[in-house]
């Protein structure tokens, strides 16, 4: 371990970069379902980004430009041979789990256990769920 200072200090997550399979079922998720407005589109190479409160999910499909850069598809599962993101976490301004999962669920989702977990502004309530791709969201108080 270092004893040189660091010269710099992160102040947040600015994006998050998903290879997915279609483009159709991720916007689907992360527009219509989870509500991250669409930012911007670079269709050219293939590249649309979501606004996610100060962050950027940036969606690029496995066909295009940028996706072929990144070599085989994500699987949609552990079994089938794992993701290309273990998971990532949207803060929540406000968590009410017992309508966040009945929300969720009359979308079709699989809700995960609402537990204490620890993130960037310390200990709160979160839930787990995927997204087409099985990439796992954590949506957290």
């Amino acid at each position: 371990m270092s004893n040189t200072r660091v010269p710099f200090e992160i102040s947040k997550l600015d994006h998050v970069v998903l290879r997915v399979r279609s483009l159709e079922n991720t916007l689907e998720f992360y527009r219509d379902i989870l509500g991250c407005p669409v930012e911007r589109e670079l269709p050219e190479l293939g590249l649309t980004q979501l606004r996610a409160g100060t962050a950027l999910i940036d969606i690029v499909p496995v066909s295009s430009e940028l996706g072929r850069k990144g070599g085989e598809a994500p699987k949609a599962s552990l079994q089938d041979g794992g993701r290309n993101v273990d998971h990532f976490a949207l803060k929540l301004s406000s968590f009410d789990a017992e309508s966040l999962t009945a929300y969720l669920q009359s979308k079709g989702l699989v809700v995960g256990e609402v537990a204490e977990r620890n993130g960037a502004d310390g200990f709160g309530p979160s839930i787990y769920i995927q997204d087409p791709d099985g990439n796992i969201v954590e949506l957290k108080g």
